[in-house]
């Protein structure tokens, strides 16, 4: 089972501030596979992942770890869903909440 990591915590707080509905965490998408989005709307099939280390070569930006992504998200899409990824910096900025309140207002 995987911990909150401070950009997760810092994520779910502004959606609290800025009264977005609540999403589930760590959801567990693919029947099959143990894939999990970092926040999901399911019933909307909207979901987010924070794409953290992307300036310190983390996971998300080596070459496994960005195969493995592409085809976590490609399973994803085939099955429907809209999958927004944020950097650290656009949760800071809040351009990532405020992305995620448009969507799910249905406005873009």
């Amino acid at each position: 089972m995987s911990t909150t990591s401070d950009l997760e915590a810092l994520f779910a707080f502004q959606l609290g501030l800025f009264g977005v509905e609540k999403p589930e965490s760590e959801y567990r998408f693919h029947p099959q596979r143990r894939w999990r989005f970092d926040f999901a709307w399911p019933a909307r099939k909207v979901a987010c992942e924070l794409e953290g280390g992307s300036w310190t070569k983390g996971r998300h930006t080596r070459g496994s770890g960005f195969a493995k992504d592409c085809e976590k998200y490609n399973a994803a899409a085939v099955r429907g869903w809209l999958v927004l990824r944020f950097t650290r910096q656009m949760v800071d900025d809040c351009t990532a909440v405020k992305m995620i309140e448009a969507v799910l207002k249905g406005a873009t």
